[in-house]
């Protein structure tokens, strides 16, 4: 077990032997430079195209991450309705493609995943909402079933939760007129 004594010891070794390993004292003197110190930071001048040139790159960046974050989301999908059952295909290919999928409530849902890229994290899909985990064998369909009571939108990610996507569930028309009608 290491003491305190042990540590200290460790450290003041190890800075002895960097000092010896560097060839200078470890109470080195300040490096001498020629120019008088006056203990206040000294400007440096840079030329006007170098600031521009830095202030434009920062802007341009700053921009790009809002776009990102912001402005950069894929329309949404619609699923179709057949056979009682709400279906999308959704390709799995480096992210979800749709990422965003539009359902109505109170009807069942079937995302059919595809999974054409073979890396790891994108193995499994989880609907942690709907208490969903499912293997996603590649270049084969497996299909996700659920039904969405609520109307919101609800994340479905990879077992890494690095990509995701969005089933965004909507109030059905017939839903909303029971509503008005109550």
């Amino acid at each position: 077990m290491l003491t305190k004594t042990k540590i200290y010891g460790r450290l003041v070794g190890l800075g002895l032997l960097l000092s010896i390993a560097s060839g200078t004292p470890a109470t080195a003197r300040p490096i001498e430079t020629g120019v008088e110190t006056t203990g206040e930071f000294q400007p440096i001048e840079q030329p006007l195209p170098l600031k521009l040139a830095v202030t434009f790159g920062g802007l341009a960046l700053i921009g790009a991450e809002l776009w990102w974050f912001l402005f950069s989301k894929s329309s949404a999908k619609q699923a179709e309705a057949g056979e009682g059952v709400q279906e999308i295909a959704i390709a799995v290919d480096g992210g979800y493609d749709p990422d965003r999928v539009v359902v109505q409530a109170g009807q069942p849902v079937r995302l059919n995943f595809v999974r054409k890229d073979p890396s790891s994290c994108l193995e499994q899909v989880l609907l942690p909402d709907f208490h969903i985990a499912a293997d996603l064998d590649l270049n084969q369909v497996t299909p996700v079933e659920f039904t969405p009571e609520t109307p919101g939108q609800y994340q479905f990610t990879c077992g890494m939760n690095m990509f995701r996507g969005v089933v965004e569930v909507q109030e059905s028309a017939s839903n909303s007129q029971r509503n008005t009608h109550a």
